[in-house]
């Protein structure tokens, strides 16, 4: 009798104390959200300047993250901010009477071509308000200095530099390494210019590439060269030469060529700032940074809605993963917004260099339902290419950037052959049974392919790419003919694009967001972003189990976790790719 009594007494025990644990867990967590909410809704006092240094991560839109929401010691440290918010941040504070202008302080931003002109745009917009912008760094990267231009005053340290020597796109070829390793990648492709599988075939560029990369490249540059010229009142010519001559190297040559309007040390830069604010030399300067910006923007509460349905990353069969967009998810996604009749019209983001050419098509299909009932948009970001393109051609209209990379209409297939690996490197061979002659066409890994199995996946591949053109030519009222002769998997630039009738509009998600009110003829409405983003403490009960993995993998390894998760993503591309070439890297 006493031993169940001890047993239950010990029960009785461990449940008091799970419960006191839970309890201090909650109150704990609770804390910590107190902390984050009061941390990210900072007060602006008057005579604020905004502080903008964007020398963190940029992705397309904020998402929760429960370590970097919650400020927990040893995680979350790595910042990071949608463009969305930087867009929504840098327009509230051209209206807040507590702004009186920016300080921008950049040196690396980590965004692609099309987000930094946008952020930029929004930059100009902002001095539409008189209020003023100054830029200072040690150091600026061609992309930061880019942003910087638009400054009514540009000043760079003394013993710093602008770094400003025209564009480059570079690309890795691995066949001799795959040579060397026994492994050959077997290729089926459509398209003279979808050069994705080249890396694996060649040790350089093809003549076609080499075209097509010169070309967008140039369209970017010009655009690039065209927007500092309007900043500085620099000649295009005049900067082009600069920079093929490499004559700004150092803080001197950058005021010499008036890149920069003086040097300056950083108290020097504070003193320049406080007189704009009309402050004595011995007080503090009072600044927000664009992290902690939180502006209290006007409530809409009308019932009509134009949702706004972020899509980035590689297009996968499935779920798709963080990064990535599933094709089942995605769809499943637009489905529930045309059954939604408080859902008036539809802006469609679209980031993404394509992938499974199955889940665009899953995805271009819902597109093309919600046009034959309610208005839907899309907006291009840095990318809208092959895959990323097929989704987008079913949409009433199409805004993209001028450095948007799209088109690259084409795809292409790749089965590996590890049979040199596998034999004569390592020792092993494979042997099977099957019921048919094609029992294992593309499940074999370990042979090269029969002419009788490449000329199936060359069909199959061509299949893919008629349905692909038909979509874009049905989506673009334009012949099959019209789409094969600017297809082939050629990379447009969006002007390029825009001329070629690829695209409708040069502008921006605001413009997307108009055209689709316009179309839906609504004089008031609400604007609502997709995927919403969850408060801190439901990001902890909500959060799965892979996204926590995810954020803590990216925090103990740094930058360096977009590599391995583009290899984690690569190896779901199963199946025919719709995809850009390669990732293309410009600096």
């Amino acid at each position: 009798m006493d031993f169940l009594k001890h047993i239950f007494a010990t029960i009785i025990g461990v449940l008091i104390t799970f419960v006191i644990i839970f309890f201090v867990v909650l109150v704990f967590i609770g804390a910590l959200v107190q902390q984050s909410t009061s941390q990210s809704a900072v007060a602006v006092p008057d005579n604020s300047v905004l502080y903008m240094s964007l020398n963190h991560d940029i992705v397309e839109k904020t998402e929760s993250n429960p370590l970097g929401d919650l400020n927990i010691p040893g995680y979350g440290t790595a910042k990071s901010i949608g463009l969305n918010d930087i867009l929504t941040r840098i327009k509230a504070a051209k209206e807040d009477n507590n702004i009186k202008g920016i300080y921008l302080n950049p040196s690396t931003v980590n965004v692609g071509f099309a987000s930094l002109k946008e952020i930029r745009d929004a930059l100009v917009d902002f001095k539409t308000s008189k209020k003023f912008i100054v830029a200072y760094s040690e150091g600026y990267s061609q992309k930061a200095y880019y942003l910087a231009s638009v400054a009514d005053k540009i000043y760079v340290n003394p013993q710093g530099a602008i770094d400003f020597r025209g564009l480059s796109s570079s690309v890795v070829f691995m066949k001799d390494a795959l040579d060397k390793l026994g492994v050959e990648m077997q290729v089926v492709k459509v398209g003279t210019y979808k050069s994705a599988v080249e890396p694996f075939l060649l040790n350089e560029m093809s003549p076609a590439n080499r075209e097509q990369v010169t070309s967008y490249l140039n369209s970017i540059y010009s655009s690039f060269l065209k927007d500092i010229a309007e900043g500085r009142q620099i000649a295009v010519d005049s900067l082009d030469h600069i920079a093929d001559a490499y004559l700004v190297r150092n803080a001197d040559d950058a005021v010499n060529y008036k890149f920069a309007d003086a040097k300056l040390y950083k108290d020097e830069l504070l003193d320049e700032i406080k007189d704009r604010l009309k402050i004595a030399k011995d007080k503090d300067i009072s600044a927000v940074s664009l992290l902690a910006y939180s502006p209290k923007g006007k409530v809409n509460n009308s019932k009509n809605k134009i949702a706004v349905l972020y899509a980035y990353g590689n297009i996968v069969d499935g779920e798709g993963s963080i990064g990535s967009i599933g094709g089942d998810k995605l769809s499943r996604e637009l489905r529930k917004l045309r059954k939604d009749d408080d859902i008036k019209g539809i802006v469609l983001r679209v980031n993404s260099p394509g992938g499974s050419a199955l889940a665009s098509d899953m995805i271009w299909r819902e597109v093309d339902l919600i046009r034959k009932v309610k208005p839907v948009m899309v907006s291009m970001g840095d990318y809208a290419a092959s895959g990323g393109y097929y989704i987008a051609a079913a949409a009433d209209s199409i805004f993209a950037e001028e450095n948007t990379l799209t088109g690259s209409i084409g795809v292409f297939g790749v089965i590996p052959n590890f049979k040199g690996l596998l034999n004569d490197r390592l020792g092993i061979h494979v042997d099977e049974v099957s019921t048919g002659k094609f029992s294992n066409l593309m499940s074999d890994v370990d042979r090269p392919m029969t002419a009788e199995e490449r000329s199936i996946v060359q069909m199959e591949v061509g299949r893919v790419y008629n349905t692909f053109m038909q979509r874009v030519a049905d989506g673009r009222k334009i012949s099959v003919e019209r789409v094969d002769s600017i297809g082939q998997g050629r990379v447009w630039t969006g002007s390029q694009a825009l001329e070629l009738g690829l695209v409708d509009k040069i502008g921006d998600v605001h413009r997307a967001v108009q055209a689709a009110a316009y179309k839906a003829k609504l004089a008031d409405y609400a604007i609502i972003e997709l995927p919403e983003k969850d408060d801190p403490l439901s990001s902890i009960f909500l959060t799965s189990k892979e996204k926590l993995k995810t954020w803590l993998f990216a925090e103990e390894i740094g930058d360096y976790h977009k590599y391995v998760f583009e290899i984690r993503n690569a190896l779901q591309n199963t199946g025919i790719q719709a995809r850009i070439p390669y990732t293309i890297e410009i600096y």
